[in-house]
């Protein structure tokens, strides 16, 4: 009989924050895992939050994509405050950056006229409205 695995809530936005930053600055998953030692799948399990990942895995990590190894906790509820909060990522900034081709949707952008960034506003808008009517 298998048990259902539920990610712990904090492995998950660990995880997010690797990707986001991974892909912040244009690693891939197997060149990560390279310099990690590990296999692209065990960094794919990190990013999903199926697999938590050790204290010495999380700070090669943050030396791997130069950043203080309290980057990977930003956003989550101080834990000497006594508070309980979900955990997500708020800052629009970087949940663009951990989703699916976010990264390139944000250099297209930059690299677009105000006019054609003001269109691929509408079309995205368009997208997500489309998508919360279908859902």
């Amino acid at each position: 009989m298998s048990e259902l695995h539920i990610a712990d809530p904090v492995d998950v936005h660990v995880g997010q924050r690797i990707r986001a930053r991974r892909k912040t600055v244009g690693l891939s998953q197997s060149t990560l895992a390279d310099a990690l030692g590990l296999t692209f799948q065990q960094v794919q399990k990190y990013e999903n939050g199926a697999n938590r990942v050790s204290a010495s895995k999380l700070y090669e990590t943050a030396r791997c994509l130069g950043v203080p190894v309290s980057y990977f906790f930003e956003g989550l509820p101080d834990p000497t405050s006594g508070a309980q909060g979900t955990v997500s990522i708020d800052d629009p900034c970087q949940a663009l950056a951990a989703v699916d081709l976010g990264p390139d949707l944000a250099r297209a952008l930059v690299d677009t006229d105000r006019a054609g960034r003001a269109i691929m506003l509408q079309t995205a808008k368009r997208f997500a409205s489309a998508q919360t009517v279908a859902a």
